[in-house]
């Protein structure tokens, strides 16, 4: 493995292709005989750093139209902190499912990364050794009709690092060769690897057709907006000529969402809602209070889209509301996933609810190729060692970070990478506009 990190950091990628795979490499896991570990004990109790290790595990074997990448970094998404605590379901089901090389009693995981191609599998002709890569996460064979209209409607359509193995988080990933992107030449490894599925996400959830189609003029809700999937929504809706309505839970995370362009600020923490009177009942006058408050931001309009991704704790609220005839777009549930709202409101006023799940190719291509042109930034705040990847999931579980939480796997230090330092610094701004928050 040495030999190939040398060969990357000193550029010689026309190497690549001639030297060794290791036997193994390092990882980091969940085991299966860990799974019941945090049995009677609440989600918020749970910690990514007790179930995550770093181990060194075997190398799998390269398939027919995969390949195995040299991973430099990789970033902390939603789906590990699940996979982490085993909820809602240990992803070995998952793993036991798909058989073959993924059902281990370990779990490689990781759905992100940036780095270089070292190997491809018979049927690649698309990428090669010595490639420049970032990977996002749809793992799917294409071989029942279904998905090929819309990919992420194959029956066999799976998140790789989450319902796959040999995941992002390590020093070696798998991937299908179809999951390879264009690694944007201004930014550096970490940057890189944060974007991919967060802003894929986004893309597919409120710009896609597939998605809630947002439009110039639009008014967009955004719960979250300071965070992974919530900073790229808002400046999706930024730069498609929208108005995002940015919900965040403090005075530092209203800065951070001011500072990329956004004007109509709900700080929740200085408002003090309360969705739920208890655990089984929610308080429409919150919704109302809420609604209010919109109202009070825009001049009397509601939002014609809601970006919603907290879920229980929200969705209500989103239902009430979206305006006459508008989108409520839903995904990831991070704080439950078991919604309650009033239909009513649903159904009396034509609202829809339209389910978005990471993204196709094309979106995710596309999405990527908004990075690569400096219309989209990364949105990191802060970098931690493949080793310290139990912390970095504990801190995105609590809800202490901002934006991306990234991850460092074979890249030594923070920094390298980047190829086109004109552009980086025409952009350097707004890169690096959520560090040190």
């Amino acid at each position: 493995m040495q030999k190939i990190l040398d060969a990357i950091l000193a550029d010689e990628l026309d190497a690549i292709g001639s030297l060794d795979v290791p036997e193994s490499y390092r990882g980091v896991t969940v085991h299966a005989d860990e799974a019941d570990m945090f049995s009677g004990l609440e989600t918020r109790d749970k910690d990514p750093r007790k179930s995550l290790h770093v181990d060194e595990v075997a190398t799998p074997e390269l398939g027919p139209g995969e390949a195995l990448v040299a991973v430099m970094a990789s970033a902390i998404n939603y789906n590990t902190v699940w996979t982490s605590i085993f909820e809602p379901v240990s992803t070995f089901g998952f793993l036991k499912k798909l058989g073959g090389r993924h059902d281990l009693p370990y779990h490689v995981v990781g759905s992100d990364l940036a780095g270089v191609v070292v190997r491809v599998g018979p049927g690649v002709t698309a990428w090669k050794p010595g490639d420049r890569v970032v990977a996002h996460c749809l793992d799917v064979p294409l071989e029942a009709p279904d998905g090929h209209n819309d990919t992420m409607l194959d029956p066999q359509q799976r998140i790789w690092g989450f319902e796959t193995n040999f995941g992002g988080l390590a020093d070696l990933a798998l991937v299908k060769s179809n999951q390879l992107m264009p690694m944007p030449k201004h930014l550096t490894w970490e940057e890189a690897a944060s974007p991919g599925l967060v802003n894929s996400t986004a893309y597919r959830q409120l710009v896609s057709t597939n998605g809630a189609n947002m439009k110039q003029g639009d008014t967009v809700l955004i719960w979250g907006a300071s965070g992974g999937l919530g900073s790229y929504a808002t400046q999706f809706a930024l730069n498609g000529g929208a108005t995002p309505i940015c919900v965040v839970s403090s005075p530092e995370k209203a800065e951070i969402v001011r500072s990329m362009g956004a004007e109509l600020i709900i700080d929740r923490s200085a408002e003090g809602y309360k969705f739920w009177k208890n655990e089984h009942e929610q308080d429409p006058r919150e919704w109302k209070r809420f609604g209010a408050k919109i109202r009070e931001l825009t001049g009397g309009e509601d939002p014609d889209i809601v970006f919603e991704h907290p879920g229980r704790e929200t969705f209500g609220a989103s239902v009430f509301v979206t305006r006459k005839g508008g989108k409520i777009v839903t995904c990831a549930s991070t704080s439950g996933y078991m919604h309650q709202y009033d239909n009513r409101y649903l159904w009396m006023n034509l609202k829809s609810i339209i389910s978005s799940h990471f993204a196709n190719y094309r979106e995710a291509w596309e999405a990527n190729r908004l990075i690569a042109k400096g219309k989209i930034h990364p949105t990191v705040s802060k970098v931690y060692s493949l080793e310290e990847t139990g912390q970095a999931a504990h801190d995105v579980h609590r809800n202490v970070h901002q934006g991306k939480v990234g991850v460092l796997c074979l890249a030594p230090e923070e920094g390298l990478g980047v190829l086109d330092h004109e552009m980086r610094e025409k952009h350097l701004t707004a890169i690096n506009r959520f560090r040190g928050v």
